[in-house]
Parts: structure tokens; C-alpha cells; sequence
């Protein structure tokens, strides 16, 4: 039996957390984001934001095993949450909420 090194355990591990943590953080802040970007009644903009946020939960763990490395994953995961949290931001601050 082969005894797989630390460092690809401790990456494969690193992926998996971003995968799972970031990419439900992307999620939530799309669903924010387009909420209350969405010109619709608040009630069906609520629940497109909602439906696809499964979209972008699917897309950051696609992204985050596609990548060569555990640090490009993380990178690929918080540029987009910060991005989405600043549209948000400046949402809630123009008053769309």
C-alpha cells in the first residue's frame, strides 16, 4: 500500500475547504447580490437569487478541482466574494434594499 505524501494531503484538504466554505460563501453573496440588483418584485427577485446561487455554489467547487493549485483556488474563490460583497455593499448604500 502507498502512503500518499502530507503536502498533496494537506492540498487535496485545502481544496475541499474551499470548495465547500468558499463556495457557499460565493453562493449567499450572489443570492444577495442579484436580489437586490434584479429589477423585479422582491419577492420574485428573492427567489431568483435563490436559484442561482445554486449556480454559483456549483461553479466555485467545479473551479476550485480544476485549478492547478490550492492557492489559485482560494484566489479564484475570494476575488469573487469580494467583488460580490462590494455590489452588495453598494446596493444596501444606494438604497435598493
Amino acid at each position: 500500500m502507498k502512503v500518499l505524501p502530507v503536502s498533496y494531503r494537506l492540498a487535496v484538504t485545502s481544496r475541499v475547504l474551499a470548495a465547500v466554505l468558499g463556495g457557499y460563501i460565493v453562493a449567499a453573496l450572489a443570492s444577495v447580490s442579484l436580489s437586490l440588483w434584479v429589477p423585479m418584485p422582491r419577492a420574485d427577485a428573492v427567489v431568483t437569487g435563490m436559484m442561482t446561487s445554486f449556480l454559483a455554489y456549483l461553479g466555485a467547487v467545479i473551479w476550485c478541482f480544476a485549478c492547478r493549485s490550492a492557492w489559485r483556488a482560494w484566489f479564484g474563490v475570494i476575488v469573487p466574494s469580494l467583488m460580490l460583497a462590494a455590489v452588495s455593499g453598494l446596493a444596501y448604500w444606494m438604497g435598493l434594499s
